[in-house]
Order: C-alpha cells, then structure tokens, then sequence
C-alpha cells in the first residue's frame, strides 16, 4: 500500500490533525499536504514515517510534558 494510503488510516484511527503527524513523524507539519499534492518521499523518510506508523500515540497527558 502507498505511504499516503497508510497515514490515512493511521489519521482516522486514530482521530489526529495531518500536521500532528507530521511533526511527530520528521518534524514537518506539512508533511501530509506535501505528499497528498504529489511529494515522492525517499528512502529515509519513508522509514521515519513507518516508525510513526507503527506506534499508537501517547494518550493525552501522557508523556507529552515539558
């Protein structure tokens, strides 16, 4: 399945904001705007977003302090 198909899934499953994703996945909040208008990702950052993609996100309050 394509990359983008992937975070797809994951941003409904999981109800979170494209730009949440991003940033936790490479640290780019445009991130899935880029890719849905055509961006390729290479190797590296398709290993990044498969980490991400591969964790559920920590629950509100939960290892998200400062």
């Amino acid at each position: 399945m394509a990359i983008l198909g992937k975070i797809e899934r994951y941003l409904r499953r999981y109800d979170m904001p494209r730009t949440k994703f991003g940033r936790l996945a490479v640290n780019d909040p445009r991130l899935v705007d880029d890719l849905r208008n055509g961006r390729a990702p290479g190797p590296e950052l398709c290993a990044r977003i498969e980490a991400q993609l591969s964790r559920a996100p920590a629950a509100p309050g939960q290892g998200n302090a400062r």
